[in-house]
C-alpha cells in the first residue's frame, strides 16, 4: 500500500464521521477529537486573514484583471465547469486568458527533490508546470491533477498552469504568454493574490453541510466570511421556492454580492476510449453500472436514474482517485455479473482511468455543462455583464 492509498483511506473514514455513518466508541472518541482540532484549525484560518486585513500580510497584485472562483466548502460545488464557462466566455471575447491552478492530488517530486528545493529554496525560480501553452496539450492527467487536465482538454485557446504559488505562476503567464485576464482555480481562500473579482460557489443542496469546520465537517472558514465574494452562484440549483430561505441566509452574511442561481445541465455521453459520442436517451431503459470517485457523487448518481437508467451495480472511490487496471478489469466483471449494460463515469473520473484493451462492457462519461437558472440571461451575457461592471466598464 502507498502513501496516496493510506491517504484515500483516511479521507474515507473522516468522511464516514463526519456524515456520521460509524457509531461505535471508538468513532464517537474519534469524531470528538476531530471537533477539538476543528476549533484550532479555526483559530488559525481567522488569526491568518486577520493578518492580511490589517496589512500585516501583503495581498499581491499583478496589474490585469484576475477572477478567483472557489468555495467555502471542501469540494462537490461543481467548481471546474464554472471555471470552464468563464475561461471560454473570456477567450471568446478576444482575452487572452490563463487558468492558475494548484493541481490537486497532481503527481509529487520525489522526496529528496523537494527537501532539496524547500532547503535551497529551488521552487520559486523552478517554472510552474504548462498543462496547456493554449495551443497544444503538454502533460498527462497524472503530473498535470485531473481537474487541469481536464480544463486544458476542452479548452483549446486557453493556458492552464499549476503551482502552489498563484502569483508567480500569474507572472509566468503574463511575461510568457501574454496573459491579460487570470482564472485562479480553487481561488478564494488563496489570499496572497488580491482578486478583481471573487466568485464563490455554494452547493444548494447541501450549502455548508453541518456548519462544522474542517476536519470535524467540511467548511474551509468560517459562514459569515462570505461576505468576502463579490458573486455567489448557487450551484446545482433546481429553481425551487426552497432556495428563498438560503438567499435570505446568505443575504445576512453579505448583502451586497449578487446571488446567481445555476445548474449542472448534462449535455451527452462519450466514450471514455473511442471518443464515439451517444444521446443521454440511450440510458432510457439500460441497466446500469456507476462508478465514480467525485466528493458529491449522489447528483451524478441522479443524473443516471433521470434519464431513465437502472443502477443495478455501483462502486464510490475517493475524491481525485486515481484508477488501476486491476481495479477497472474487477469492476467490469463485477458489472457483467450483475447483467449491466453499460458503464457510466463521470468526466472527471474519465481522466483518471488507465488504458485497456479488452472492454467486455462500454465505459460512457457523461459531460455535463453549467447554465444559468436566475434571470433571462444565459452564462455568456452573464460573464459579460459581471466582467464589464468590474473592469469599470
Amino acid at each position: 500500500m502507498n502513501l496516496r492509498d493510506l491517504e484515500e483511506r483516511a479521507e474515507t473514514y473522516i468522511t464516514d464521521l463526519i456524515r456520521g455513518r460509524r457509531h461505535s466508541k471508538l468513532d464517537l472518541a474519534a469524531r470528538s477529537f476531530l471537533f477539538v482540532l476543528s476549533r484550532i484549525y479555526l483559530f488559525f484560518v481567522q488569526w491568518r486573514i486577520t493578518l492580511y486585513q490589517q496589512r500585516i500580510f501583503r495581498h499581491r497584485t499583478l496589474g490585469c484583471l484576475v477572477v478567483s472562483v472557489g468555495n467555502i466548502t471542501v469540494g462537490g460545488t461543481g467548481k471546474t465547469p464554472v471555471v470552464e464557462v468563464f475561461s471560454r466566455s473570456l477567450a471568446r471575447q478576444g482575452r487572452r486568458v490563463a487558468i492558475l491552478s494548484r493541481g490537486y492530488r497532481s503527481k509529487r517530486k520525489p522526496l529528496p527533490q523537494a527537501v532539496a528545493d524547500l532547503f535551497l529554496k529551488r521552487s520559486r525560480q523552478s517554472p510552474p508546470r504548462v498543462v496547456s501553452d493554449g495551443q497544444r496539450l503538454l502533460l498527462d492527467s497524472e503530473m498535470a491533477g485531473d481537474e487541469p487536465y481536464m480544463l486544458a482538454s476542452n479548452l483549446t485557446d486557453v493556458v492552464v498552469l499549476v503551482d502552489k504559488d498563484r502569483v508567480k505562476s500569474g507572472r509566468y503567464a503574463i511575461r510568457e504568454f501574454g496573459a491579460d485576464t487570470l482564472i485562479l482555480d480553487d481561488g478564494f481562500q488563496y489570499l496572497f493574490l488580491k482578486p478583481r473579482m471573487n466568485i464563490l460557489l455554494i452547493d444548494s443542496t447541501a450549502p455548508f453541510d453541518n456548519h462544522h469546520p474542517l476536519p470535524r465537517g467540511f467548511l474551509r472558514e468560517p459562514i459569515e466570511n462570505l461576505r468576502r465574494a463579490d458573486f455567489i452562484f448557487l450551484t446545482k440549483s433546481s429553481g425551487g421556492e426552497h432556495l428563498r430561505h438560503l438567499k435570505r441566509f446568505i443575504k445576512r452574511h453579505n448583502h451586497r454580492a449578487e446571488i446567481i442561481e445555476c445548474t449542472h445541465r448534462p449535455l451527452y455521453l462519450e466514450d471514455v476510449y473511442s471518443k464515439e459520442k451517444s444521446e443521454l436517451s440511450l440510458l432510457k431503459g439500460k441497466k446500469l453500472a456507476s462508478i465514480c470517485g467525485i466528493a458529491a457523487p449522489e447528483s451524478f448518481e441522479k443524473f443516471l436514474r433521470t434519464f431513465g437508467g437502472d443502477i443495478v451495480y455501483q462502486q464510490r472511490f475517493a475524491d481525485h482517485h486515481r484508477y488501476s487496471q486491476q481495479e477497472l478489469i474487477d469492476f467490469i466483471n463485477a458489472a457483467v455479473e450483475h447483467d449491466a449494460e453499460l458503464i457510466i463515469t463521470t468526466e472527471k473520473d474519465a481522466v483518471r482511468m488507465p488504458m485497456l484493451e479488452r472492454r467486455d462492457l462500454s465505459i460512457l462519461l457523461m459531460r455535463v455543462e453549467i447554465d444559468i437558472l436566475s434571470g433571462h440571461e444565459n452564462f455568456n451575457q452573464c460573464i459579460s455583464r459581471i466582467c464589464l461592471k468590474t473592469m469599470g466598464g
